[in-house]
């Protein structure tokens, strides 16, 4: 008996393999519940607890991660048109790097799913063909997409916002949702229109020129909850500060605690503080909102701050993970409020050693609230204590204590790349103003070493108590990235030996060897290109990025989940009398492979949508030239940013001078094969920018001038051309 096609019998359809299964997960971006799985493979109710199982067994055991074919090379693609001879043009939508968003070739093309159908693949060639064996074509799941819509005289017009080729698509009109040239919608392609492209709105984000429509778009995009329920709220209302009489709560409310954090900062969840003790000790305490007490396990407030994992922070927007109440009240360390607190006491001496720390409940008040922008100016000498209204010695004193730990990092040795992160400046109106390359500086390093040594106690005590940990923690470097660092540090004449165990230590030297040289963004992005991405585990395998054996995350339960459960480890040890929930291993592998998807899910939608507002800045720059930056290469042409740093374009092949370019030196450069032009990563060239998408947050651009044209290439093609006009002299002479 002939069986029947999955999409129209389920029951019937082949189970899919740990590596589909994987490959699936690793490649949506998006939050998957078990249904949502089952739904794609179509997989019957009566199923799903094998499906439970196999999930299970992907998520926990360590052979799987082993495997031959590992989930990276298995990617999620959709078919975004279907060419006049009937093949599919597919794209790759989730997993695969670097080729994500970039169309994709069926090594079976007569297998093509068809129009607006996701399948699973695995990259079988990434350049310069990217070809892909189909291994699963998923379920009809209705496709959700995103883009712009506009006029032209046949009607209207919809294009895409998803990186890659944008392809313009008839659109159906929506009278209902007052389509309006230029909004930005959701839609979904319309099942009866065959092979003809058509999508019909269901939503109106808003005007593409609204600062507001780019929040919503990404909010759409990446299923990012948003709004709370009554449940929820109504807990969060209820919430109150502690008895200040409590035995268990020390009260430093007399200590000169502060807050440093940026400007547009609303919520302040850690307060430091310092002082000598002796001639050769300091003593530090860093004080954090003690969310735990507010957030009861398994609570309406729990469930729904462990579904979303982190607060998302967008450009003009903030999704937070607790409810306004909490995240900007009760919890936020505001100044001269009482507040109740989980505090660390750390003594190190002058080396930046800690010799011994405690764990205590407390409550305190914030002295003040200081901004990274304050306390660097007395850092530099442009403001004293006393211009801030602070006792003296408070700021000397965390100054003299962070200048200690920040000399045990430098020995220790972690990571220290050279990579500004890019904010959008918004004018009193929240429209965007401009973009700001934002570089730390010492007062964010002041901060960021007192959270680290915070953060490593944390580690410590729970590891040594024998206590559940969520550990922040990150692996080694992939030995196939590094030799792709090896080949780009051979092909700039950098020495950087093979066959010894990269350390951190020794990405810094070759870091310093490169800094402000024309390398130096080259080696840079390699060296970031190459780390592994840090995520939350129950077991420990270090953080490698930062040099340490032991590390949680234990200062931000405002915003991460997995600080709260820190938190509640943390109290299960200092309280053990009350039997506080913390929970089981199984339940806890769970939540962490959870958010730390989430938290990968947030920091694309923050790049998004800073890539839109950057094209939306960029706009007005149509058809005028500019510097650019070569910031990737690919078979097809060069990914440049502007001189914002942030607006990326890219320019195709077709316009760079004639010739077969290859992708050479790890993918670092982009060589013709005989004009000898030679273009790199990290390269300023001149370009003209043909047309800006605000959707996509993409640029297209034409390259105009620079580049790398060797003069021995062009003394040979020039005694090539005499050589060959002396022998057609010759002939005519005959």
């Amino acid at each position: 008996m002939k069986r029947p096609p999955q999409n129209h019998l389920a029951e019937y359809a082949p189970f899919p393999t740990k590596e589909e299964l994987a490959g699936f997960i690793q490649s949506t971006p998006s939050q998957l519940r078990v249904r949502d799985i089952a739904h794609a493979f179509g997989i019957p109710p009566q199923k799903r607890s094998q499906l439970r199982k196999m999930l299970a067994e992907i998520a926990f055991s360590e052979e799987a991660e082993g495997e031959e074919n590992a989930p990276s090379s298995v990617v999620l693609c959709e078919v975004r048109s279907i060419d006049t001879d009937g093949y599919a043009i597919a794209y790759v939508i989730g997993g695969g790097g670097e080729q994500q968003g970039y169309p994709v070739s069926l090594s079976e093309p007569r297998r093509s799913p068809s129009l607006y159908q996701r399948f699973l693949g695995r990259i079988r060639d990434v350049l310069p063909t990217r070809q892909i064996d189909v291994i699963r074509i998923l379920g009809r799941e209705p496709v959700r997409l995103f883009g712009r819509v506009f006029r032209n005289d046949s009607g209207w017009l919809f294009e895409n916002a998803a990186k890659g080729r944008q392809e313009i698509i008839k659109c159906a009109d929506a009278p209902e949702l007052m389509l309006q040239e230029d909004c930005l919608v959701e839609a979904v392609p319309d099942r009866g229109s065959g092979r003809t492209s058509l999508v019909r709105p269901i939503r109106n984000l808003g005007s593409i020129h609204h600062p507001d429509a780019f929040a919503a778009l990404a909010i759409a995009e990446f299923d990012l909850p948003h709004h709370f329920d009554e449940h929820v709220i109504a807990q969060a209302e209820t919430a109150s500060l502690p008895n200040e009489t409590v035995p268990t709560r020390e009260n430093i409310t007399h200590l000169p605690l502060v807050t440093i954090d940026g400007e547009d900062a609303k919520d302040f969840d850690d307060a430091v503080f310092a002082e000598p003790v002796g001639t050769d000790e300091w003593r530090l305490i860093v004080a954090i909102a003690d969310v735990a007490y507010y957030v009861e396990p398994d609570s309406a407030l729990d469930t729904e701050a462990r579904k979303r994992g982190n607060s998302v922070y967008l450009p003009g927007t903030v999704i937070p993970m607790l409810p306004e109440n909490l995240s900007n009240g009760l919890c936020s360390l505001r100044p001269d409020e009482l507040r109740a607190c989980l505090c660390v006491e750390m003594v190190i001496n002058t080396q930046g050693h800690k010799l011994r720390h405690r764990f205590f409940r407390g409550l305190m008040k914030s002295h003040a609230r200081l901004t990274y922008t304050q306390v660097q100016a007395v850092i530099d000498g442009q403001f004293t204590e006393q211009d801030l209204q602070l006792p003296a010695g408070l700021l000397t004193h965390l100054i003299t204590a962070y200048n200690c730990l920040n000399s045990a990092r430098e020995k220790r040795g972690a990571l220290a790349l050279n990579i500004a992160e890019a904010r959008i400046q918004f004018d009193a109106e929240n429209k965007p103003e401009k973009i700001i390359q934002h570089a730390q500086k010492q007062a964010h390093q002041l901060i960021e070493e007192f959270m680290v040594l915070a953060n490593i106690c944390a580690a410590e005590t729970l590891e040594e108590a024998g206590k559940l940990c969520v550990f922040r923690v990150h692996d080694r470097p992939d030995p196939e990235k590094l030799e792709n660092l090896h080949e780009l540090t051979e092909a700039l004449n950098i020495p950087f030996s093979k066959g010894q165990v990269i350390t951190p230590h020794i990405l810094n030297a070759l870091l310093m060897q490169v800094r402000d040289t024309p390398a130096e963004i080259a080696v840079n992005e390699a060296v970031l290109r190459a780390q592994a991405r840090a995520i939350y585990d129950i077991a420990n395998i270090g953080h490698y990025g930062l040099g340490l054996t032991r590390y949680a995350h234990f200062t931000s339960p405002i915003r991460r989940y997995a600080d709260l459960l820190v938190h509640r480890s943390l109290l299960s040890i200092l309280l053990p009398s009350e039997n506080l929930a913390v929970p089981k291993q199984e339940q806890a592998k769970e939540i962490t492979a959870h958010i730390s998807q989430t938290e990968q899910t947030a920091a694309k939608a923050e790049r998004r949508t800073i890539a839109r507002f950057a094209a939306l800045l960029a706009a007005h720059k149509a058809g005028s030239h500019c510097q650019v930056t070569v910031s990737g290469i690919v078979s097809s042409g060069l990914f440049v940013k502007l001189d914002d740093g942030v607006a990326e374009g890219f320019i195709h092949r077709r316009s760079l001078p004639e010739d077969y370019y290859n992708v050479t030196d790890a993918g670092m450069s982009y060589r013709g094969n005989s004009s000898g032009w030679h273009f790199q990563i990290g390269m300023e060239i001149e370009a003209v920018i043909l047309n800006v998408d605000i959707a996509s947050g993409s640029l297209n651009l034409r390259w105009f001038a620079g580049g790398i044209l060797k003069e021995q290439t062009r003394m040979i093609k020039r005694k090539s051309k005499k050589k060959h006009k002396a022998g057609r002299n010759r002939q005519s002479r005959r």
